[in-house]
């Protein structure tokens, strides 16, 4: 998958996707694609979520989409108040459409569909409440 398989068309939908998610939960999502990793998946993941402030959430509840391209790295981050709620492989399925899509070419689908699954996991451990806020921005952020 090139940087580029994602369409601005493809974006929209999947900004769009997040803001469906974030109606649901108080938790807040991002979309972060560049094209390699250079270091290993997790510890990347791990930056480029304290880069974006994801760690600032009033809960602690952000959730990280780490996609790299060219390598074909693909990981979910959920920060510590969802992990201290959830059991250990609360995101694997979420993992398994995302990758299962990748691998058919269908990256946006992919994106979407994970996307809304874990809005729908999300809302179990924090539903969204009426004074909830956006902390974060929903556009896909790129390395």
């Amino acid at each position: 998958m090139s940087i580029n398989l994602i369409t601005s068309e493809d974006e929209k939908e999947i900004v769009s996707a997040i803001q469906e998610a974030e109606k649901n939960t108080s938790g807040e999502i991002r979309v972060h694609i560049e094209k390699e990793c250079k270091e290993d998946v997790f510890s990347r993941a791990k930056n480029v979520f304290e880069f974006l402030k994801m760690h600032e959430t009033e809960l602690k509840n952000g959730v990280l989409f780490y996609v790299s391209t060219q390598d074909h790295h693909f990981y979910i981050l959920g920060d510590k108040g969802i992990n201290d709620v959830v059991e250990k492989d609360f995101w694997e399925s979420t993992k398994e459409i995302v990758i299962s899509n990748f691998k058919n070419g269908n990256y946006k689908e992919g994106l979407v569909e994970g996307i809304l699954k874990a809005g729908e996991q999300l809302k179990k451990f924090f539903p969204y409440q009426k004074d909830d806020i956006n902390e974060l921005s929903d556009e896909i952020s790129r390395g």
